[in-house]
């Protein structure tokens, strides 16, 4: 897109004119359809193996349950018979059974058995999400397909440590706290980075679904951040890198539990220990360290977030590749393929 700039002008005969806006972003929801990206639903410790919980999702509701395989499965959570919400239902063998007529269902969506042995009808079934457990967090897909896979870090996760955790509820999209990331004029204003490097806008490695970039900096308090991060769909977000000589990394994602809102789910990776005690500690203090700064900007972007009225404007040279960025969320593919099993 084409960024029109704002020069600084004389006040003297400026006239006051309507509000320049550029293209408006779709947001989520709107004709119907969400955006096809990975989104967290839950983290992995609220799903124990045998147990099933309820979460709304995009304009519906799901079922997240774990078998005694250990799997975790993301499904509609109305039972195709009459209705029953399934997350009141229980979890037999890697089955969900629907505590109203004991109808049970595969971790493929299809009816298992019913409760009186009539034969199911042939097209009775859940509509189940492709899911990924990662990071300790749960995560499925908008959409019969993912069309690209969940990030990796530049190291195995074996060889990580992880702490997972989740915010409070923000009420805007899960794309404008994405927008966050590629808005440098943010970075600096809100959250005190003093980049050690021209702002990075040439150094930004895009593709059709998101963007990475590396970032040289000082953080607020005096940590010296040497950062890869970057975005991909509307919903994930990842950062990797040393803090003061010591590699952390971030994976997190955007959550939809309502079109409008969004719940952050966070995971700090550091480096395992050695095995002994102050190996251990570290470790430890690191993650600490990790959750602390990560729970830190999340309060400093909320109550912007929860207010904001996002409709991109008078853009400047400093929002080169927040404007490049949108772009991909105008043109994002959008679907939705469960409306029919999760409303």
């Amino acid at each position: 897109m084409t960024i029109k700039m704002v020069e600084d002008a004389p006040a003297a005969g400026r006239k006051r004119e309507r509000r320049r806006l550029t293209r408006p972003v779709p947001m989520e929801g709107d004709n119907g359809v969400f955006s096809q990206t990975w989104f967290p639903i839950a983290l992995s410790s609220e799903v124990a193996q045998g147990q099933v919980i309820g979460r709304d999702f995009l304009d519906g509701k799901v079922v997240v349950f774990r078998g005694e395989n250990g799997r975790v499965t993301v499904a509609s959570a109305y039972c195709p018979h009459v209705g029953a919400d399934l997350s009141v239902g229980a979890v037999v063998g890697n089955h969900i059974q629907c505590a109203f007529h004991r109808w049970e269902f595969d971790q493929e969506g299809w009816v298992a058995r019913t409760g009186v042995g009539d034969p199911p009808p042939p097209a009775a079934c859940l509509y189940v999400f492709p899911s990924q457990e990662r990071f300790g967090i749960v995560w499925a897909f908008n959409g019969d397909e993912p069309l690209w896979d969940l990030f990796d870090f530049e190291f195995p996760d074996a060889e990580l440590e992880f702490r997972p955790f989740k915010t409070d509820v923000y009420t805007c999209d899960p794309w404008i706290f994405a927008a966050n990331t590629p808005d440098i004029q943010h970075i600096k204003a809100v959250h005190g980075i003093r980049f050690k490097m021209p702002d990075p806008h040439d150094a930004v490695e895009w593709d059709p679904y998101g963007f990475r970039m590396r970032v040289e900096a000082i953080h607020q308090q005096g940590e010296d951040l040497d950062w890869n991060v970057g975005i991909r769909g509307t919903s994930t977000f990842i950062q990797e890198g040393s803090v003061d000589g010591w590699w952390m990394g971030v994976a997190a994602g955007f959550a939809c539990p309502r079109p409008g809102t969004h719940v952050v789910y966070l995971a700090i990776a550091v480096k395992k220990g050695d095995g002994t005690a102050e190996g251990d500690r570290l470790v430890d203090e690191r993650l600490t360290f990790g959750a602390e700064l990560l729970a830190r900007t999340a309060r400093e972007d909320k109550p912007i977030l929860d207010t904001i009225h996002y409709m991109p404007g008078a853009l400047t040279r400093g929002d080169t590749s927040l404007a490049r960025w949108l772009d991909i969320v105008r043109n994002y593919p959008r679907a939705h393929p469960s409306r029919d099993f999760i409303n």
